[in-house]
């Protein structure tokens, strides 16, 4: 089924450069900076560098001790302190990371949970994006030919009170039937993860950096 962008105008407009809506480098969902669980899932260590996040181009680089230095953006804790909330539409537009290892995410979070995942991508699955409620406990794996590494997509995920609805390239991809519930709502985070190797494969063995690129990302909210 097509969709069409919501006539309503967007009620966030993200803008990465802007101290005023993200956060830079920290967020409750890393303890101490990450990187969370190493030793099976990731390797990524967050850094504040604006040179990471700031530009939509989000960037993980190796350090000596192997671990990886990665960008991420959240608005919890920013001075507007947007959050997402039950009936908001998100749209953006990514172009996928190529490397091996790399596990880009535009997801919520709130108090140690709320957490939807508007997708998270793996190389390795080169034409596979993951969608997720953990909130209601769904999950999709979706499979396009227009999802591939290095690959423009564009996405939107509705957040409805009875059921979550994930759109690609302007076609409904899957809608939960379980929703996030009336009184629902989460701060936005965009970032580069690191695969350690456990569930994925990790970095290559002669790879020093990989990047993924968000575009265009606006929130929409019904009228009223």
């Amino acid at each position: 089924m097509p969709s069409s962008s919501p006539s309503s105008e967007p009620v966030f407009t993200a803008d990465f450069s802007s101290p005023g809506q993200w956060i830079a480098g920290r967020s409750w969902a890393y303890p101490d900076g990450g990187p969370v669980n190493p030793g099976d899932n990731k390797l990524d260590h967050l850094v504040e560098d604006p040179a990471y996040s700031r530009s939509g181009l989000f960037r993980a680089t190796r350090r000596r001790d192997g671990l990886w230095d990665a960008g991420l953006l959240t608005t919890e804790g920013s001075p507007e302190g947007f959050q997402v909330r039950a009936g908001d539409s998100l749209e953006a537009r990514v172009r996928l990371p190529e490397e091996i290892g790399a596990w880009p995410a535009i997801w919520t979070w709130r108090d140690g949970g709320q957490e939807i995942d508007i997708f998270e991508y793996h190389p390795d699955n080169p034409d596979l994006l993951e969608l997720s409620n953990r909130v209601r406990g769904t999950h999709r794996y979706h499979r396009s030919p227009s999802v591939r590494p290095g690959g423009w997509v564009k996405l939107r995920t509705e957040f409805g009170a009875r059921s979550v609805v994930w759109w690609l390239d302007d076609v409904r991809v899957f809608a939960d039937g379980r929703g996030v519930g009336h009184g629902w709502h989460a701060y936005l985070i965009v970032n580069l993860s690191v695969c350690a190797g456990r569930y994925h494969p990790g970095p290559e063995a002669d790879a020093d950096e990989m990047s993924y690129e968000v575009r265009d990302l606006r929130v929409f909210r019904p009228a009223g």
